[in-house]
């Protein structure tokens, strides 16, 4: 069983605290990734901007694996 397929009762839910973002940067994000592309829901951005970057990468290293095998 990879990570992305979990048992339902392993998926637990955290909230996060970010430390060290600038307003600006923030109020960036927002209007120009969060608003145009979320709707203007900074979670639900956060989740699937990481969800796809964790795919990214997972590819990047399978074509590697493959590469080199």
């Amino acid at each position: 069983m990879t990570q992305n397929q979990m048992e339902p009762q392993e998926d637990l839910l955290v909230s996060l605290t970010l430390h060290n973002f600038s307003a600006e940067m923030l109020k960036e994000f927002a209007l120009k990734i969060v608003k145009p592309y979320f709707g203007g829901n900074m979670n639900e951005a956060m989740r699937r901007l990481m969800e796809k970057a964790i795919s990214e990468e997972t590819m990047v290293n399978q074509a590697v694996v493959e590469t080199k095998g």
